[in-house]
């Protein structure tokens, strides 16, 4: 599941981001000189360090002896140490995972790493301290990079929608219909990785490896807590019932943010791209999707998300427009009447026969095919 921008390819061969691949480099090249060496725990390789050249090599957040870091030093490399009392790696080489972001829950949610580092943000970010929103900044650029490394040549679909969407609701039940559909045909799915429709979508393609009949039956395990609130302990506990129940689901992307950390990540989506800036996670998410958005019914993040793509799309800024699906035409029409300006928008352009608004949501996978081509 490996899309990314062209020079990473040159990029990443210089990049190191576990054990393994610093034991292969070393024995292989013989040398670690101008490598970038990404969140490794190297204090079991005290003396790989003091016999290899490590000229102009980068060491990021790596544990290391002090006398190797002393040597690593006097050659030249720059070593940025781990910073103590973190709740979060800013250097980490790789998305997060469900179970790391989740890990004490049984212990409740305010205890897991996801909630710790809400709680740090919370406190960091209004005293307005350089250090602390620097290493915001260096955690959300390494979480773009392993974004990029992971889903290079992938071709992703965005589903996007509220978070308020219900489990339990034949509108979840459609929402994770059309994430498993995506995911059968070869689609990665990706969404703002959150409760309601996004979770919905993370699920439907958890479960697309499995029979018609899974589906339904975890969409009846979860309807027990219909919702993150009041206690997103429950609501998690009842996810991870469904994820141990039916092990080998398929992949997803979740690109959920801190900035809104009241709403806990879902945990069905097997990679979690997880920011503390929301409008580089909003971007990201919407640059990333390759093969076209859905849009399911939405208040203002929504609408917010369908301008945010057709902007690129009108001004082909990033090439070709890609397909635009808007689901629901009272919604979109009477409620929130964003279709008739997103069809101005696109007349007598490039963009006029990428967009497409459907009433129902099985709909939308046929349509998005067709805009595509």
């Amino acid at each position: 599941m490996q899309t990314s921008p062209a020079h990473a390819a040159h990029h990443d061969e210089r990049e190191i981001e576990t054990l393994e691949d610093f034991d292969a480099t070393v024995s292989a090249r013989g040398t670690l000189a101008g490598y970038r060496v990404q969140a490794v725990d190297l204090t079991d390789r005290t003396r790989e360090l003091l016999t290899t050249d490590t000229a102009e090599a980068v060491f990021l957040g790596c544990r290391m002896r002090e006398e190797a870091a002393a040597k690593v030093r006097a050659d030249g490399a720059l070593v940025f140490p781990p910073v103590p009392h973190l709740p979060f790696d800013p250097y980490r080489g790789h998305l997060y995972t469900p179970g790391e972001l989740f890990a004490s829950l049984e212990k409740g949610y305010e205890q897991t790493p996801d909630a710790l580092a809400y709680a740090w943000f919370q406190r960091t970010k209004a005293d307005g301290d350089i250090f602390a929103s620097m290493l915001r900044a260096v955690h959300d650029d390494s979480i773009s990079d392993a974004l990029d490394e992971l889903l290079r040549g992938a071709r992703v679909v965005g589903v996007m929608g509220g978070h308020a969407m219900a489990r339990g609701t034949d509108a979840y039940a459609g929402a994770a219909r059309l994430g498993r559909e995506l995911s059968r045909a070869g689609f990665v799915v990706a969404t703002g990785g959150g409760p309601g429709a996004m979770e919905a979508a993370n699920l439907g393609a958890y479960a697309a490896p499995y029979e018609d009949g899974m589906l339904e039956e975890a969409c009846q395990l979860l309807a027990k807590s219909p919702s993150f609130m009041p206690s997103i302990t429950e609501w998690a506990r009842a996810a991870f019932e469904v994820r141990t129940r039916w092990p080998k689901g398929n992949h997803s992307i979740g690109i959920p943010t801190w900035f809104y950390g009241h709403e806990p990540p879902n945990p069905f989506a097997s990679h979690i791209a997880k920011y503390f800036a929301n409008a580089t996670r909003e971007d990201g998410l919407l640059a990333r999707s390759n093969a076209g958005v859905v849009f399911l019914p939405g208040a203002a993040g929504t609408v917010q998300e369908i301008f945010d793509n057709a902007t690129p799309n009108y001004y082909e800024s990033r090439g070709e427009p890609t397909p635009m699906v808007l689901v629901d035409r009272t919604h979109w029409t009477e409620h929130l009447p964003t279709w008739p300006l997103l069809q101005s928008l696109a007349r007598e352009r490039s963009m006029e026969s990428r967009i497409a608004l459907v009433d129902r949501i099985e709909e939308a996978p046929a349509a998005l095919k067709r805009l595509g081509g």
